[in-house]
């Protein structure tokens, strides 16, 4: 299907330009132009789509934009493992009874991860130990 940025034909999924645009601006490591990012993006997407995707996270205060010259130079507001950790956060919230969420997260844990969360409980910000 062709401007659907695969040329395999399959469309993206629900979200997936918008994860792919982030992944770009993290990339880049400072504030870069849609032209950069669309470069980066690649895959035949529209660089008017780019421009969409970049002001829609714009509008959900993940990324934020300034004027220079006749354009805006981008930079994401986190990076991705805090984006990650608010995604969480958020679905926590919407997720109805807290404690039910949480148990049932945690019961789905690998071993090594229910270590790691125990050591990072227990104040090792890094998790090592």
């Amino acid at each position: 299907m062709a401007g659907d940025g695969h040329g395999d034909g399959r469309r993206r999924a629900r979200g997936e330009l918008e994860s792919e645009v982030l992944a770009a601006l993290w990339a880049a490591g400072e504030p870069v132009t849609a032209a950069a990012v669309h470069e980066r993006v690649g895959g035949g997407t529209a660089y008017t789509t780019v421009l969409t995707i970049l002001t829609r996270l714009c509008g959900k205060g993940l990324v934020t934009r300034r004027r220079e010259g006749r354009s805006h130079r981008y930079v994401p507001v986190d990076d991705q493992p805090g984006l990650a950790a608010a995604g969480m956060h958020s679905l926590l919230d919407e997720g109805g009874d807290r404690a039910q969420v949480l148990a049932r997260f945690v019961s789905e844990l690998s071993v090594e991860d229910e270590r790691l969360l125990e050591r990072l409980l227990h104040g090792d910000a890094r998790g090592q130990g």
